[in-house]
């Protein structure tokens, strides 16, 4: 095929997905650059998501802005992903690298965040009787970046159809035993913090008396 610009090929991947990922991979291209753009855009969509759609679908409570459940749901999710998935494909015997699987899985990812982000746009506009539109639009947003994900795993590890399908659901594994451990060493730390802080509090106001 003729060479492409990085940008084209991101057009390439999302029209083409099996012959796009394979060029992608043969041809040794992709953007990080790019990557971390759209993952950045994954973010943008969880918080508008949450925060800007429609008032007549949903409705935030929240009273005090944290921005760390957009983070988790968006960056660390999909850091968990390249992880996992790169820890996984080690014991298959896969040929990613983290960045290949970093790059490749980034680009799946464009029309899961387009229409969610089609999708709050026009709630502003459409009445309740009008949701099935936007649900449409998510739904077949969040299929064909299924499509590119495994499009994108069978290219990056040269498994068949099958294998590739076993390894992200053993990645999804792997995603919630990493998340769990975090869970468990960040409570830990802050057993550790707490426990370290009382024992300061405690010998500062003996020493004061």
């Amino acid at each position: 095929m003729m060479d492409l610009t990085q940008g084209q090929f991101v057009k390439h991947v999302l029209t083409h997905p099996f012959e796009g990922y394979e060029d992608l991979r043969w041809k040794k291209s992709g953007s990080m650059a790019i990557a971390w753009g759209i993952v950045f855009l994954l973010f943008v969509q969880q918080f508008a998501y949450s925060r800007f759609y429609g008032f007549q679908y949903y409705v935030e409570y929240e009273k005090i802005f944290n921005i760390m459940p957009y983070l988790i749901r968006s960056v660390i999710l999909f850091l968990t992903w390249v992880v996992a998935n790169w820890a996984m494909c080690t014991l298959f015997d896969g040929e990613g690298t983290m960045k290949r699987i970093f790059i490749n899985s980034a680009y799946a990812l464009i029309p899961y965040i387009l229409s969610y982000l089609i999708g709050t746009f026009i709630s502003h506009f459409l009445v309740m009787d009008e949701f099935v539109f936007i649900e449409l639009i998510q739904i077949a947003g969040t299929c064909w970046t299924f499509v590119l994900m495994i499009s994108a795993m069978k290219a990056v590890h040269q498994f068949s159809f099958i294998k590739t399908i076993v390894l992200i659901a053993l990645t999804i594994v792997a995603m919630i035993a990493i998340l769990f451990l975090l869970v468990l060493l960040l409570t830990l730390f802050q057993q550790i913090l707490i426990f370290i802080l009382s024992v300061y509090t405690e010998l500062s106001y003996r020493l004061r008396v």
